[in-house]
C-alpha cells in the first residue's frame, strides 16, 4: 500500500523553488533548522575538532566511550550543522552514542580535496581524545555519504585503524552522474537531477579529476575499510550510486549491507519528524552501528 506520508512529502518537495545563487541556496537548506528544532533533551557543544569548526551532540544514554563521527550532505556545496542538527541528534540516539558533526569547508570556496582533509582531521581528533578506533564509526548523506567512503579509503592509506563501521545514507559517489536510474528515476525524484548535480560536481572539483577515487569513491579500492551500511530510496536518481557502491565493496571483501527503501526520496531520514519511514530508517542505521560498536552486525 503507497504510504501517503511520503506521498505529501514528494509533493511538498517538488513545488521548492531552487535559487540560482549559492548563497540564497544554503540560507534555504539552513531553513531546515528553522522547521524542524534540535530535540529538547539532547545537548550540543561547538568545538575545534582538529581545526575543523564541529558540534558534539549528545542524547540521554550516550556511552562517552562511542563516538559517530558525521558529515552532512549538500553536494559539497551547501549544507550545515544548522541543517543537520535535528538528525544527528536521532543519530546519536538510535547507535547510542554521542555524534561529533563536522562543519567541513564547502566549494566553490573549498574545493576537492578540503572536506576530505576536514573528515580525516576530525577523525585523528577523535583517536586524540582517547577514543578506540572499534568505538567510533563514521556516518553521511548524499555527498556526506560518498564522503564517508572516501573518508574510509583516506584512513586506512595514511596507516590508521578502521573505525567500526560508516553508514552512507543516499551516497552520492560518481561525479559523473552515468548511473542508469539518473535517467530513469528523472521523473519521480522531486530532489536531485543530473544538471544541478553536475554543476555541483563541477565546483567541487574544480578541474581535478572526476574519476578521482577520493572525489568519486565508485572507482577507489575499497579493500580494507570498515563494514558499509548503504540506505537509499527506491525512486533516487542516485539509486545506482548506492547500488554500485555496494557491489565495488563487496567484490573487495568488505562486509557490506544495502537496503533499497521503496517510496523513499532522497535523505528521507532529514524529514524524520513527519515521515515515520524515516525514523525506521534512522532507527536500522542505529541498530546496525550498535552492532559494530559492539563487535557484531545486525
Amino acid at each position: 500500500m503507497p504510504d501517503p506520508e511520503i506521498a505529501a512529502l514528494r509533493a511538498k518537495l517538488a513545488a521548492r523553488v531552487r535559487s540560482p545563487e549559492i548563497a540564497q541556496r544554503r540560507r534555504d537548506f539552513d531553513m531546515i533548522a528553522t522547521v524542524y528544532p534540535t530535540p529538547a533533551d539532547a545537548t550540543v557543544t561547538p568545538v575545534d575538532a582538529g581545526g575543523v569548526r564541529a558540534e558534539w551532540t549528545a542524547t540521554p544514554g550516550a556511552a562517552a566511550e562511542r563516538a559517530v563521527l558525521y558529515v552532512h550532505g549538500g553536494g559539497y556545496v551547501i549544507g550545515s550543522l544548522a541543517s543537520h542538527r535535528h538528525l544527528v541528534a536521532e543519530i546519536g540516539r538510535a547507535s547510542g552514542a554521542r555524534v561529533l558533526a563536522l562543519d567541513y569547508r564547502l566549494a566553490p570556496e573549498h574545493p576537492f580535496p578540503a572536506p576530505i582533509e576536514d573528515t580525516l582531521a576530525g577523525y585523528r581528533f577523535l583517536l586524540d581524545q582517547g577514543l578506540a578506533p572499534a568505538h567510533i564509526a563514521l556516518a553521511g548523506d548524499s555527498a556526506g555519504g560518498g564522503l564517508v567512503a572516501a573518508a574510509l579509503v583516506a584512513i586506512r592509506d595514511a596507516g590508521l585503524a578502521q573505525p567500526a563501521a560508516g553508514w552512507c545514507i543516499s551516497p552520492w559517489v560518481d561525479m559523473d552522474g552515468i548511473g542508469g536510474s539518473m535517467a530513469a528515476n528523472a521523473a519521480r525524484d522531486p530532489t536531485v537531477q543530473r544538471g544541478p548535480l553536475l554543476e555541483m560536481a563541477a565546483l567541487y572539483l574544480n578541474g581535478a579529476d572526476a574519476k578521482s577515487p577520493l572525489a568519486a569513491p565508485i572507482f577507489a579500492d575499497l579493500a580494507g575499510i570498515a563494514p558499509l551500511f548503504i540506505q537509499v530510496g527506491s525512486v533516487e536518481t542516485l539509486l545506482d550510486d548506492a547500488v554500485r557502491l555496494a557491489a565495488r565493496a563487496g567484490a573487495a571483501e568488505v562486509p557490506v549491507t544495502l537496503e533499497i527503501w521503496p517510496e523513499m526520496v532522497h535523505v528521507w531520514h532529514l524529514f524524520h519528524p513527519e515521515l515515520a519511514a524515516g525514523r525506521r530508517a534512522i532507527a536500522a542505521g542505529g541498530a546496525f552501528l550498535r552492532g559494530a560498536f559492539s563487535g557484531r552486525r545486525e
